[in-house]
């Protein structure tokens, strides 16, 4: 059971029609319930504006999103990703496997993918990047979509810090950190 009770159904008309352009028609998630139930959190969350595709192709936005989620041991989010867009972003079973117990070097990953886990890296351990980490990234991606990463490095570790934080039980049909 979550630390702060989830909006229950039936749903104020506004709260219906954002659960149901986030989740298109699918029941919405404990995580957005929570938040739901206190306006001022919603309209915050909802204002990061990064629950949209962005520059970033969405293998690259996964890639990000199942990374940052699993640095900050965030099963609740980083199995909602991965039930969701792991077969649409065409990450392979040993991809998803590394997301949380590989690394930029692991060899399942392209060059381009490398820097980008890298760069994941880097923002979490130290919240910056060296020149040579940002060279990196520059040989594979423009601006838009190394700003577009960082920018979801800080999301979904702010997601992290609410589902951890709240003890969010883990969705029914979200994938289980791998063992």
């Amino acid at each position: 059971m979550s630390r702060l009770p989830p909006l229950e159904p039936p749903y104020a008309p506004e709260i219906k029609a954002h659960f149901d352009r986030i989740m298109r028609g699918a029941p919405p998630l404990v995580l957005f319930r929570v938040l739901a139930a206190h306006p001022r959190a919603w309209e915050k969350f909802r204002g990061g504006s990064l629950l949209d595709r962005g520059p970033l192709s969405l293998r690259e936005r996964e890639i990000v999103i199942d990374r940052t989620c699993a640095l900050n041991k965030c099963e609740y989010e980083w199995g909602v990703h991965v039930a969701t867009f792991a077969a649409p972003a065409r990450l392979s079973d040993e991809e998803v496997r590394a997301t949380v117990l590989g690394d930029a070097a692991s060899p399942c990953w392209l060059p381009a993918e490398q820097a980008l886990i890298a760069a994941v890296d880097a923002l979490h351990h130290r919240a910056t990047l060296s020149d040579e980490e940002f060279a990196a990234l520059s040989v594979h991606y423009d601006d838009a979509k190394i700003l577009e990463m960082m920018l979801l490095c800080g999301f979904y570790r702010t997601v992290s810090y609410l589902a951890n934080g709240l003890a969010l039980p883990l969705e029914e049909n979200a994938a289980r950190f791998p063992r």
